[in-house]
């Protein structure tokens, strides 16, 4: 039997009461399990269940979210956890490497990346060649070219000016 099956099956052997005063330490002081335990503590307030005596933890946190951090597991519980740090398939499924461009720890693929990074610059450069299609698009590119042709034609009168200037003061 491995440590997962025993474990429910002695969560199973408990009564309701039981099993709620094992839930609420085992959600105290966890932000991601907060409406668990809010619901939790509402089925202790209805009446509904009241928490065994001897499994509440020592002292209840007025807010789950300013409760410091729980490092430790509680020794009431079994003093070690059960669940494995990371998840495990069940014997005789492989585990998948990748999803939709995540690995199992969720972090992105090289592949996937570099797959959207292509993706977006093909998009960008399309639409760079479809703007310049368009008589908004060919507008902006006459325009440019018109003001490149003045600018050039400017400078060159200004050389040509500062030329001039040079050969009146200094002479021959």
């Amino acid at each position: 039997m491995t440590e997962n099956s025993e474990m429910a099956a002695r969560l199973a052997a408990l009564s309701d009461r039981e099993l709620i005063g094992v839930l609420l330490v085992a959600t105290a002081e966890r932000p991601g399990f907060a409406t668990v335990h809010a619901a939790l503590i509402g089925l202790l307030d209805t009446g509904d269940a009241t928490a065994s005596p001897g499994v509440t933890p020592t002292t209840m946190p007025t807010s789950v979210h300013d409760a410091p951090p729980l490092h430790d597991v509680s020794g009431q519980v079994g003093g070690a956890s059960a669940v494995p740090a990371v998840p495990v398939p069940p014997t005789g499924i492989a585990a998948p490497t990748e999803t939709g461009g995540y690995s199992s720890s969720g972090v992105p693929t090289w592949g996937s990346v570099r797959d959207k990074v292509e993706q977006r610059y093909g998009t960008a450069q399309g639409m760079s060649e479809l703007d310049q299609q368009t008589p908004a698009g060919r507008s902006a590119d006459e325009q440019w070219d018109a003001r490149e042709q003045a600018a050039r034609e400017r400078l060159d009168q200004i050389r040509k000016s500062l030329r001039g200037n040079d050969t009146e003061t200094h002479g021959p």
